[in-house]
């Protein structure tokens, strides 16, 4: 592997910051389109709990289990030569004090080829944080809106307590975490907390101001079939392309265009 493509690693994800290069982020669920991110050059893929809603269809995150994630991490660790692989633990995997919440996680890294697991919550999470960090686990932390307390929170709002937002971000920061993402936060506090860290903030509606960007895929590729974030940039239109090219697979199964004609022996 030569030094432009060599792998991804936390310590030099973590750096990136200090260099001054913008950091890319993307979710991926399966083998394809990990590979194809890897081979695009994103600098981090993240195995989402996402999945819960974009590939299994429900209303929020809280359905998804740890075996399944685990699925999941350990298909897309497979498709990727070079990005760093990140995985969020589901609700409520570090909830249950820090013993078991190590447990969990190490789950995560023997079971998959992924470095690094993320966890919502700042200050109150300050500790399983830094007990992960101890058992040599490396740790992405999660501020502003936590989709994970979708029902504590009210629904998906703007976190708009700057002071809050800082002191999670910090916690998160001292405990070990290597970068933090920031979601759905106003730019200006998103930009003044990014200024305040040492490690990196991943902003995912929390505008330009942060070290990085994270995305859902399906929401890129235009595939998410509800809700899409306003914050959400399409970059594609694949469920038009799908849907046409589906559609003109059963017209010509219809009236025997395909598979055609068959070769003569």
């Amino acid at each position: 592997m030569s030094a432009t493509t060599q792998r991804m690693t936390v310590p030099r994800f973590t750096a990136l910051k200090s260099k001054g290069r913008r950091i890319s982020m993307l979710t991926a669920y399966d083998f394809p389109f990990a590979a194809l991110l890897d081979q695009a050059g994103v600098d981090a893929i993240l195995v989402g709990d996402s999945l819960s809603m974009v590939v299994q269809g429900h209303d929020s995150t809280l359905p998804v289990t740890l075996d399944q994630m685990i699925y999941h991490a350990e298909i897309v660790g497979r498709a990727v030569a070079r990005a760093l692989v990140v995985v969020d633990m589901p609700f409520p995997t570090f909830h249950l004090g820090r013993t078991t919440a190590v447990a969990h996680a190490a789950r995560i890294l023997k079971e998959t080829r992924c470095q690094a697991v993320k966890l919502e919550g700042g200050v109150e999470q300050a500790d399983t944080i830094a007990a992960l960090v101890a058992a040599g686990i490396p740790v992405m932390g999660h501020v502003g809106l936590r989709p994970q307390a979708v029902h504590q929170l009210g629904g998906y709002r703007m976190h708009r307590d700057g002071e809050q937002l800082l002191a999670d971000a910090r916690a998160a920061q001292d405990a070990g975490a290597f970068a933090v993402v920031v979601e759905c936060v106003p730019p200006e506090i998103a930009a003044r907390v990014t200024a305040q860290l040492a490690i990196p903030t991943i902003g995912i509606g929390a505008g330009s101001g942060c070290d990085g960007q994270v995305l859902v895929l399906h929401d890129l590729l235009g595939l998410t079939m509800g809700y899409v974030p306003r914050f959400a940039r399409q970059y594609a239109d694949l469920r038009t392309t799908v849907t046409e090219a589906v559609a003109a697979y059963c017209r010509d199964v219809a009236t025997g265009n395909f598979p055609g004609t068959e070769p003569t022996p």
